[in-house]
């Protein structure tokens, strides 16, 4: 029988598969960040967007006691709900507050 994955590992395939489909053509390049140790999980956007150099975080997840944190989440099919379909316990993700106004 297969051992689940770690929420660690589920992250890392999560963000790797998130940027593996990539047009050649795309001048913004998508590069995935995985710090295990550190739990930090990170989609990095760099590239020119026409004129303007674009270097932005997509997707940031903290790992912090088997407990998801999500810091940023910004692509148009959210990778929380990917993490969630990977085995991620709903209860274990935490969302940011954001301010209003």
């Amino acid at each position: 029988m297969d051992r689940p994955l770690s929420y660690a590992e589920i992250l890392k395939k999560t963000v790797q598969d998130a940027v593996a489909d990539q047009p050649r053509i795309q001048a913004i390049k998508l590069y995935p960040i995985c710090d295990i140790e550190a739990g930090h999980f990170l989609v990095l956007a760099t590239g020119w967007d026409k004129k303007r150099w674009m270097n932005a975080v997509l997707f940031h997840a903290c790992l912090v006691e088997q407990r998801v944190f999500i810091e940023e989440d910004n692509f148009e099919e959210s990778l929380t709900e990917v993490l969630i379909a990977g085995g991620v316990a709903v209860e274990d993700i935490v969302m940011p507050v954001r301010a209003v106004g």
